[in-house]
């Protein structure tokens, strides 16, 4: 074995990057540590300054490319070359961002979900990969101009935009002689599917989280209107919807997939029944009603969202529960089927154990984070449930952000 050599925060060695890791790094070695390279993509030669200092690993930054990977690309935001935490894979080449993405994924499966034998992952890029995200939230500085925040800091980007947002969403709101707006609230700006542009003034969320605060609509009504398929609807600004303007009706194609010709048995006298569980305002309920003839229950935690969900869907068999689904899987009627959209932090073992012990016969579950989806994916194998289908969505081009969709079926 390798002795590691002494290191210190600050010293600058050199790294060759060989795969990527989870959260947009690069993996290299020096010396018998593992290092963890922010900045660096596979195939990278790079000078790294170490920041973080462990026994057997180290973290730093890339401060010098000696050799590019051919991977490598210009930077593809201005925000994210200013500095902004918007597009860390900026700098890597499109075309080869989705096997990236999957690579990620598949060594978070094998290492925290234990899975040996995975399914053919089915990958889907979603298009367009620049000027895609059709609502935003920006910082508010002390001399009021608003922008982008700098990596796990307040400070603010404020001179040029971030190429993931559709350009005009952002005319007169960020860079030079963009309008002013109060020091140290957050703005959410969001363009809907009938074209209006909605800009409002929020009270700052906590780090990590979200705020249904508005403090004052500055333009539009501050209530969007989104449509998927025969189905609208319309919402306040601060409530979740998927980013990218393709998302909603790709994720809803491969469901309502997933559900065609699936036969359910067991099904009670009154119907088949499913749990749409943390179902913001309804998305997928009408393709689990018409592919099902089911009668869904959605359980969602922003009371908003879920009467935005009653008035879109009102004359479809899907009732709307306001709770946590921790604490309300107990009450709801059996499931055959269960879709399930949990934030970033994963489902956990709790929710998933609940799930399980309704005994659905199938489940297909959404996850933007592979860690916590592996994790969780453990957890379905622990409880019967083995992974029959796995696709992942590029849907949040020029960062090391995706979504995967997992379908797992019940076998014991």
């Amino acid at each position: 074995m390798t002795d590691t050599v002494e290191l210190a925060k600050g010293d600058i060695i050199s790294v060759e990057v060989l795969r990527p890791a989870h959260g947009g790094e690069g993996i290299g070695h020096h010396d018998g540590r593992v290092i963890f390279v922010k900045g660096g993509i596979p195939g990278d030669v790079v000078d790294v300054e170490i920041a973080q200092l462990k026994k057997k690993w180290a973290r730093g930054e890339v401060v010098k490319v000696t050799t590019a990977s051919p991977d490598r690309v210009d930077s593809r935001c201005p925000a994210a070359a200013a500095g902004a935490g918007c597009c860390d894979y900026a700098e890597l080449n499109p075309t080869v961002e989705l096997e990236i993405k999957s690579r990620v994924l598949r060594d978070q499966l094998e290492r925290i979900g234990g899975i040996d034998e995975l399914p053919e992952f089915e990958l889907h890029d979603l298009e367009p990969t620049a000027g895609w995200r059709t609502r935003v939230r920006l910082g508010v500085d002390a001399s009021g101009r608003a922008g982008f925040r700098k990596l796990k800091s307040n400070e603010l980007v404020t001179e040029v935009a971030c190429s993931q947002v559709v350009p005009e969403l952002l005319e007169g709101l960020v860079g030079e002689g963009a309008r002013r707006f109060t020091p140290g609230v957050e703005i959410i700006a969001a363009i809907d599917d009938a074209g209006q542009r909605h800009v409002v003034e929020s009270r700052k969320a906590p780090r990590g989280g979200r705020t249904e605060t508005v403090l004052k609509v500055l333009e539009g009504t501050g209530e969007v209107e989104q449509k998927v398929g025969d189905y609208t609807w319309k919402f306040p600004v601060s409530s979740f919807w998927q980013a990218h303007t393709k998302a909603p009706a790709a994720y809803s194609e491969f469901i309502a997939e997933a559900l065609t010709g699936f036969e359910l048995v067991d099904v009670d006298k009154r119907g088949p029944v499913a749990w749409d569980l943390y179902g913001g305002v309804g998305l997928f309920a009408p393709i689990i009603t018409s592919k099902l003839q089911a009668a869904v229950h959605s359980v969602e935690l922003s009371p908003g969202s879920a009467e935005a969900g009653e008035e879109a869907l009102a004359g479809l068999p899907v009732t709307f529960h306001t709770g946590r689904v921790e604490g309300m899987a107990s009450q709801l009627p059996s499931p055959n089927v269960v879709v399930l959209d949990p934030p970033r932090t994963g489902a956990g073992s709790d929710v998933l154990k609940s799930i399980a012990e309704a005994k659905p016969q199938l489940v297909i579950h959404i996850g933007c984070d592979p860690a916590t989806f592996a994790r969780d994916v453990a957890d379905w194998k622990l409880n019967g449930y083995e992974m029959d289908q796995l696709a992942v969505f590029n849907a949040f081009p020029g960062t090391h952000h995706f979504e995967t969709i997992g379908v797992f079926v019940r076998v014991s």
